[in-house]
Parts: C-alpha cells; sequence; structure tokens
C-alpha cells in the first residue's frame, strides 16, 4: 500500500460515507478548519468551579487520539479553565502506574492494557470516555521491501514488534494470525529478557518502531496512524496486511481513563475535561483538515507531530462519543478468546456511572453510521 494507493483510498472511503449518509439523513460536514465551528461555539462550560485547574495527561501520540489533540489545538481545555500538561505515553501499563501514584491525572491508552489492569491486577480505574474505532489502514503489519516474509504464514518463527507486551496490537496481530493458520505461540514478541528491548521492558515506543524494522531488530512490525504512514515513506516499509479484519474488524482501540478516587476528587474537572475532549471527537470525526492541523503543529516529532506530507495520506479511525458498554465488553471477550484473561470478565465497573456525564449533546460516527468524515 503506496502513500499515493492511503490516499486514493481515503477518498474512496470518503465517498461511499458520503452516499451512505445521505441515504440515513445524516449531516455531513464539509471538510476544512471551519466545518466544526458551531461545535466549538457551542462548547458547555456550565460545570462548578475546577477542583483542580492544572491536569496531567498523558496519551499514545498516535491518531487514535486525535479527539485530544484536536481539543488542545483548538484551545477547547483551556475554555474549560483547564491547562492540560500533555506528556506522550509509551504504553498504558506505564500511564496507569503513574496514575496510581498521583502523577498522572488522566491517560489516553488502548482497552487492552486497561481491562488486564482492572481484571487482572484489580486496579481501581474508571473508562471515562472512548477515543477510536479501528478503521480500514489504521492499524497495519508491515516489513521491510527486501524481507522474504510476502504473506503472513511466512510470519511463523519471526519476531513482530509491538508497542508493548499483550497490548492491543498484540491482539489485533494474534487475532489476524489466528484467521491465517497461525497460533500466537508460532511466531515471537519482544519480551524484557531480549538484549534489545531489555531496557524498555520488552516495549517498543511507536516514534522508534519502523527503526528497528529497518534495521532489522524485528523481523515485521505492527504499527498504527501516523507512524504506519511515516515508515513507509521514510524507510520504504512495506504493508503486509490491514488488521481491520476478522474477529477485530471496526475494534474499539483507546479509550480515556481516569483512577476512582480522583473522579470522586475532581468531580468538575472530570466534566470540564469531558466536555472538552467530546467536542475534539465530534470535530475530528467530521473534519479531516482539524485533525491534520492538530498533528501537524503538535511540537515535537516524539510528541505526535507529523509533517504535511503525512497528515494528507494517513488513515483515521473513527471517534466515538461517550461510552458504550457493549462495544468494550468485545474487547475482554476477544481478550479472552485469545487467552489475555483467565476467564470472562464484565467490564461494567470500570466504566464511568452513565449519570455523571451528559453525552447526548454530541454526536459522531459511532452514532450516525453513514457520518462524513471530511
Amino acid at each position: 500500500m503506496t502513500s499515493m494507493g492511503r490516499w486514493a483510498r481515503a477518498a474512496s472511503v470518503v465517498t461511499l460515507a458520503a452516499t451512505a449518509a445521505l441515504a440515513a439523513g445524516c449531516s455531513a460536514s464539509s471538510s476544512g478548519s471551519g466545518g466544526n465551528v458551531s461545535s466549538e461555539a457551542s462548547l458547555n462550560t456550565n460545570f462548578g468551579p475546577p477542583e483542580k485547574t492544572t491536569v496531567n495527561v498523558a496519551v499514545v501520540p498516535a491518531m487514535d487520539s486525535a479527539g485530544f489533540f484536536v481539543a488542545l489545538h483548538k484551545g477547547l481545555f483551556a475554555k474549560e479553565g483547564l491547562t492540560i500538561k500533555y506528556t506522550p505515553a509509551i504504553s498504558s501499563e506505564t500511564a496507569v502506574a503513574e496514575q496510581l501514584k498521583g502523577k498522572l491525572d488522566i491517560s489516553g491508552g488502548n482497552y487492552v492494557s486497561y481491562i488486564n489492569e482492572a481484571a487482572v491486577n484489580h486496579q481501581p480505574i474508571e473508562v471515562v470516555a472512548e477515543g477510536s474505532i479501528m478503521q480500514q489502514g489504521a492499524q497495519t503489519i508491515f516489513t521491510m521491501p527486501n524481507s522474504k516474509i510476502k504473506t503472513i504464514a511466512e510470519l511463523k518463527n519471526q519476531l513482530i514488534g509491538v508497542n508493548a507486551p499483550g497490548n492491543i496490537d498484540y491482539l489485533l496481530g494474534v487475532s489476524v494470525l489466528s484467521e491465517n493458520g497461525l497460533s500466537a505461540t508460532s511466531v515471537k514478541f519482544p519480551d524484557a529478557k531480549m538484549e534489545n528491548f531489555a531496557a524498555t521492558g520488552g516495549a517498543i515506543p511507536f516514534p522508534f518502531m519502523a527503526q528497528d524494522l529497518a534495521e532489522g531488530k524485528i523481523a515485521a512490525a505492527i504499527m498504527p496512524e501516523p507512524f504506519a504512514s511515516q515508515a513507509e515513506q521514510e524507510y520504504g516499509a512495506v504493508p503486509l496486511a490491514d488488521l481491520n479484519q476478522g474477529a477485530t474488524q471496526d475494534f474499539p482501540i483507546e479509550g480515556y481513563v481516569v483512577t476512582k478516587s480522583w473522579a470522586a476528587k475532581y468531580p468538575n474537572t472530570l466534566r470540564r475535561f469531558l466536555a472538552a475532549l467530546e467536542t475534539g471527537q465530534e470535530i475530528s470525526d467530521t473534519d479531516r483538515g482539524a485533525v491534520e492541523t492538530a498533528f501537524e503543529t503538535i511540537d515535537k516529532p516524539q510528541n505526535g507531530q507529523v509533517t504535511a506530507p503525512i497528515g494528507a495520506v494517513m488513515a483515521l479511525d473513527t471517534y466515538p462519543i461517550g461510552v458504550d458498554q457493549t462495544r468494550i465488553q468485545r474487547v475482554a471477550n476477544v481478550m479472552y478468546q485469545y487467552g489475555l484473561l483467565p476467564s470472562r470478565f464484565d467490564v461494567k465497573d470500570m466504566l464511568l456511572p452513565t449519570s455523571f456525564f451528559n453525552f447526548s449533546p454530541y454526536s459522531s460516527a459511532a452514532s450516525c453510521p453513514g457520518k462524513v468524515r471530511g
């Protein structure tokens, strides 16, 4: 899948979505920075005074976090009286550890790690908002052009890079491997015992994964956007398989989490954060130009910054509103199916109570499947 291929595919998807939106009676937003002025203008700030005005937030610097970065770029958190201190999250596991220590207030990361923290480690965390639902091209397995691996079957006995052991990329990978006749034990994933990955506990931060692939430290790599498009353009990486298929098609990827004690201590701060975030989600789901601009203006590449050429071709996710129990339960069910949970787990107790925040004023493609992302 070349960069031109990504762009052509993105254009065709938008065209099909526009047709579906009109058929469903849903409104289509235009692309460009002016498409969501009404969303910004109607930002709800009618909450009590924030108990805390400076909020430490760590999110994975990927397209899954578009709602957060759009809200940050447009100053929506500031309009809610919040100063956001953003740091890029290496993984959800490390973020939760920082939250439990009180060093971090809110994190945005993958559901697999969060569910594992709640189900296996019994950590008192709460999903307060959804972040992303995977779409075509958003999560991909890559190899290098000179690799002998040309099919999924040829990944047998090979080392596949993921950004953290046993996380969402691992789950997406083993699901697609299974669909193609390979078990999780027939391939290898980095772990803390391997010399190249010991310093990071087996994790490979996304900004460094394409380089590891190009240097031969791993035979294949699972990468989300924008790292996928960057790997193609900067290193010539070749897509082997799109992970949006089979049991994990249209799969929920990312959510935003706080500890239960933090939510109880800072309810107005959380409501104000959610109001800004959900407006960012709504904009991200309808205005591609806003997403591109938000990522292009991040201060450093390691913090999520992309160039304009990457911004133009990167695939986007769907950015849902609120917290859907059925959708997140699907993640736990697939985790159990592929051995990441020892028993079935009901996610109900790790979700924000429905009475805490009114999500109904906001809308996205999750509530209108044909809604166009400009």
